[in-house]
């Protein structure tokens, strides 16, 4: 118990991984990881019901089986079911990286092709996770390293676009105008100023009341509609297989491919917050919290595609989060998860969170995507970089960074490749395991 405590006073903590923080102190960090994650989670259901043309009731279904389904898998990702789950506070929602393969089986098969397809192709993930201490040579703390400061990076262009008011203010023109602006510049100064105080429950609601009073000032400017709210209600039962499930096989094979990715992402994210909580990121403990973590990655995702969701993943973000409030106790993912199936049961309740103008979110989200970068850095500062770590580093940032900047130098190779090279997290995560095993230097 004194060893847990020494490792999570050296990480800058103020409750560790084990320790159960007082009831008010949980709801706290709770919240704050909630707020921070609830855009996130219902966005792809959002997007992937506009590009095909879902109705109404439809897309509000899949909202809410989105937060419902990311609270089952932060439940088990934090309580570590068996040989499933990390045990640490790790939340899951629902993954970005699986948007494009998903639209294009939904537009060729429709939602029982996708659910199909998620839950057939989640079964490469877990197939990694159980083998994942031969794969050690493969994905090496300096991947690891890489591939967390990509998702960092990446994020950080989603972070800047909410500040500058998101694709409505790209839509109506006023993207970058000084309300968007100066918005999310006041929510990153009061997050900063309250995070850097010596009071540990200023510094742990850092985010919360940087939110909060980013709310009121956008109320008060007249950019939150709450007349919204008396239009939506009623009560969410989950049913499984809603949509029915069918099978197609060039769907299977693009979404296998990015679960292939995805348990990349994970193993990063479960370093990084292993780097964070104080815990260690090498030997025959991490291996087993990192295959935990991805073994329920992947049995999440297909969880989720039973209950008419769509793939999950370890949240990045939530590093940043334990990091800023100093809170890596996995107790506080209970409430989490409690919270989001709540919310996932009654949509009136989430759309309080959703009418939050984009530029309060970015100005918090801006930061924490940031942490997630620095973090990544921290990991590849802690090998030793000889000309070889240079090299496999110059390459995964360079194509990862450059198909994130140029997109369109894809532009001209087929949709299911375009679909996987276009993040920048993929092609620089391939980059970095490939470039790892056939660059071979003598010192």
């Amino acid at each position: 118990m004194e060893k847990e405590q020494t490792a999570a006073q050296s990480a800058g903590l103020i409750y560790g991984l084990n320790d159960r923080p007082p009831l008010k102190d949980t709801v706290f960090a709770a919240l704050q990881h909630l707020l921070a994650i609830f855009v996130a989670i219902i966005t792809p259901p959002l997007i992937i019901a506009g590009a095909l043309k879902l109705d109404l009731e439809t897309t509000g279904f899949l909202v809410s089986m989105a937060l419902f389904a990311s609270g089952i898998s932060t439940f088990i990702q934090c309580r570590r079911v068996g040989p499933v789950g990390c045990g640490l506070l790790c939340i899951q929602g629902t993954s970005f990286s699986f948007i494009g393969p998903i639209i294009s089986a939904g537009l060729t098969g429709g939602l029982s092709s996708i659910f199909g397809a998620c839950m057939v192709a989640s079964s490469v993930e877990m197939l990694i996770s159980r083998v994942l201490k031969y794969t050690r040579k493969v994905i090496t703390p300096l991947v690891s390293g890489i591939v967390v400061t990509l998702i960092g990076m990446s994020l950080i262009k989603v972070g800047i676009s909410a500040c500058g008011g998101g694709a409505a203010a790209q839509a109506d023109g006023t993207f970058g105008a000084l309300h968007h602006v100066g918005l999310a510049a006041l929510v990153l100064v009061l997050i900063i100023f309250f995070n850097r105080s010596s009071n540990r429950y200023l510094r742990m609601s850092s985010i919360v009341i940087g939110l909060i009073i980013g709310y009121i000032v956008a109320w008060a400017m007249g950019m939150v509609d709450f007349s919204a709210v008396q239009s939506y209600g009623g009560f969410n039962i989950p049913i499984p297989f809603r949509y029915g499930l069918s099978f197609d096989i060039s769907a299977i094979i693009a979404l296998a491919l990015v679960y292939l990715i995805t348990a990349i992402e994970a193993y990063g994210d479960i370093t990084a917050n292993s780097l964070i909580s104080g815990e260690p990121v090498e030997g025959e403990t991490f291996v087993k919290r990192a295959s935990g973590g991805i073994l329920a990655d992947g049995f999440n995702s297909m969880l989720a595609g039973i209950f008419n969701s769509f793939p999950n993943s370890i949240f990045a973000q939530n590093n940043g989060m334990i990091q800023l409030t100093g809170v890596a106790s996995r107790y506080v993912g209970y409430f989490i998860a409690g919270f989001l199936i709540l919310l996932g049961l009654f949509p009136a309740v989430g759309l309080v969170f959703s009418l939050m103008p984009e530029p309060v979110l970015g100005g918090a989200t801006l930061l924490m995507f940031g942490t997630v970068a620095a973090a990544g850095i921290r990991i590849i500062a802690s090998q030793r970089i000889d000309r070889k770590a240079t090299l496999v580093m110059a390459l995964s940032f360079s194509f990862g960074l450059s198909v994130e900047l140029v997109p369109d130098i894809l532009c001209q190779l087929p949709e299911t490749v375009k679909n996987i090279f276009s993040s920048g997290i993929t092609t620089g995560g391939l980059t970095a395991i490939l470039a790892n095993l056939l660059i071979r230097i003598k010192e």
